[in-house]
């Protein structure tokens, strides 16, 4: 090394010499490991914190609504973080993550170690109805990909740094290592090879580790009673399932929607009053909807379900079984209601927790009602598995629903509904949509990476990868004599012809001309005008290559040409070269 070399420089050459690339990936599996267990220990601080201050403040005290309004308060604090402190935006923090792995070569921002952090602190902290999972996974992601990044390491391993950073974050905030592995195969579509495992589990179970050291042993929901799984409760279990789906279907697109009409308030002051006042609202009607609902959960599995209306206007409207029905059911209905409001007002925050608030809800709701009916069912194992049911079906991830309940709850002995439940609500809601809702964006767009590697391989192809643009190009007014001269230097036989305002108006072929062009006695009779034909399809620069091959298929053509939003020629593609730069990504993609 040259001595004028800076730190950074010296450090990589001295790790290149020394440390191999498989033992480099171990070890920042390691790092990603302790730094993430660190960050969701940090997040859990800030909104432990943060809650036991809201609540010894004088205003609090003695039975006042007051609390509705606090996460108004987080929803403005955390809108103004983001405006004025970062300056980007950092919701939905795993579709920015399958964003940054199939569009921006697995490279996360820095300010995203650190950024959803706080604006989830503030946004749960104060109530916001919504989790601290995706933000916290978000940051586990960027911790991976910046640590592959410092030390120069190639693409594909900083794609898996971002696997090592998700798997250690969901073990670092639910000690569920088991959940994080299959969280980051069946969510964020890391390969599953040998190359991969060690390090996720790596990371995943250091992140564990350290929060058992940080927090305890303890499973975050106790059950205080365990009955095992008994073959005549199996239909019931499907019965679960599939409501499970409709359910997931309900949340999947109802968020969908209501986030789309929340985009539409262009004014943050608007959105912050719109979020904060329908939240306020809804918490008071239904105190559940404060916050994660995690204790609300417990309620249900440990058979408090009645202390769920406690302060509430609707309590003494809903002593009987029936109605408690009713009302957990509204509770259920308006619960992506409220977490839009708080997304969508201006807050930060995941639905990981909404949707294992909504399924323990729905669970017991169904269990509820068979056991009023005199069917054979545990009330609480319902809600249980109720979390796993919506977890798979709004995730569309079966693996990650089986085992974050299994180990959130030490429920191993509830494997077989857990899997019942799970499958069967994957399966009815793939009937209806085929990707989550964190993938819903991405799919539109054509930008999704996914495990079926022609595809995908297909998306992380770019437009100007493959264009052509070593084409002479023909005007229309050009005579048949200039388009002879043009031919005899051209080592294409096609050619693109273009307006004086740089818009393609059509293509020529040279077997077109072919029987014409060796008569002078022609070269100024004909003009290109007269001779170029229109192409069969004409692709845009900013379409998916997914699109532009079934564009071929379905035209049969060989080459088209590329125009941009305005209509001006940018060059040509051909399946050649498609197929070309497919099988060099291909390779690089598939390498171990």
């Amino acid at each position: 090394m040259e001595k004028g070399s800076s730190w950074h420089d010296r450090l990589i050459h001295w790790r290149e010499q020394h440390v191999s690339e498989r033992q480099m990936v171990l070890l920042l599996a390691l790092l990603v490991g302790v730094f993430t267990a660190l960050a969701s220990w940090l997040l859990k601080t800030l909104i432990h914190l943060l809650r036991h201050w809201l609540f010894v403040l004088p205003m609090a005290q003695h039975g006042s609504v007051i609390y509705v309004f606090f996460p108004l308060v987080g929803i403005a604090l955390t809108a103004v973080f983001v405006r004025y402190v970062v300056r980007d935006d950092i919701s939905h923090g795993i579709t920015k993550i399958l964003y940054a792995i199939s569009q921006r070569k697995s490279i996360i921002k820095t300010h995203n170690m650190w950024s959803s952090i706080v604006g989830s602190g503030l946004t749960i902290g104060f109530g916001g109805s919504v989790g601290a999972e995706a933000p916290i996974v978000l940051t586990g992601a960027a911790i991976g990909s910046n640590l592959a990044k410092f030390f120069r390491l190639n693409q594909r391993t900083m794609m898996l740094m971002i696997g090592c950073g998700a798997a250690g974050a969901i073990g670092g905030i639910f000690k569920a290592p088991i959940a994080g592995l299959v969280f980051t195969l069946e969510v964020l579509m890391i390969d599953l090879t040998m190359t991969s495992i060690s390090p996720l589990l790596i990371s995943s179970v250091t992140a564990t580790a350290l929060a058992y050291l940080f927090s305890g042993a303890e499973p975050m929901f106790r059950l205080l009673s365990v009955e095992y799984f008994t073959l005549n409760r199996l239909p019931y279990y499907l019965l679960l399932g599939i409501v499970s789906g409709l359910v997931s279907l309900y949340f999947t697109r109802g968020m969908d929607f209501l986030e789309t009409q929340m985009r539409r308030v262009e004014s943050m002051t608007a959105r912050i009053l719109i979020g904060g006042g329908t939240l306020a609202l809804l918490i008071w009607l239904f105190p559940p909807m404060w916050g994660e609902g995690y204790d609300t959960i417990t309620l249900l599995i440990n058979g408090s379900a009645m202390r769920t209306l406690d302060g509430s206007p609707l309590a003494s409207l809903a002593r009987t079984p029936w109605l408690l029905i009713v009302y957990i059911l509204l509770i259920v209905a308006l619960k992506i209601f409220a977490s839009v409001a708080t997304n969508g007002g201006g807050g930060v925050g995941g639905i990981f927790a909404p949707s294992l608030f909504v399924g323990a809800l729905s669970g017991f709701a169904l269990g509820q009602t068979l056991s009023l009916l005199g069917c054979d069912v545990s009330v609480a194992n319902f809600a249980l598995v109720g979390m796993a049911g919506l977890m798979s079906g709004v995730m569309h991830a079966p693996l990650t629903g089986i085992f974050l309940i299994a180990e959130l709850t030490g429920g191993y002995h509830l494997f077989m509904p857990l899997i019942v439940v799970s499958i069967v609500s994957y399966m009815v809601i793939m009937l209806f949509e085929p990707h989550s809702l964190y993938a819903k964006r991405l799919a539109k767009k054509g930008e999704l990476l996914t495990h079926n590697k022609d595809r995908s391989v297909l998306t992380l192809l770019k437009m100007d990868a493959v264009l052509e643009t070593d084409f002479n190009i023909l005007h229309p007014d050009m005579t048949l004599g200039e388009l002879v001269k043009t031919i005899s230097v051209s080592h294409r036989n096609l050619f693109p012809v273009v307006g004086d305002d740089g818009r393609l108006q059509g293509i020529l072929l040279l077997d077109e001309v072919r029987n014409i062009m060796f008569q002078p006695r022609l070269y100024k009779r004909f003009k290109v005008s007269e001779l170029m034909t229109a192409p069969l399809a004409v692709l845009s620069n900013d379409m998916s290559m997914e699109h532009v091959m079934e564009i071929f298929e379905d035209t049969g053509a060989w080459n088209l040409p590329v125009t941009d939003a305005d209509g001006r020629y940018l060059g040509f593609v051909s399946k050649s070269k498609i197929f070309n730069s497919y099988r060099h990504v291909l390779v690089h993609f598939s390498e171990e």
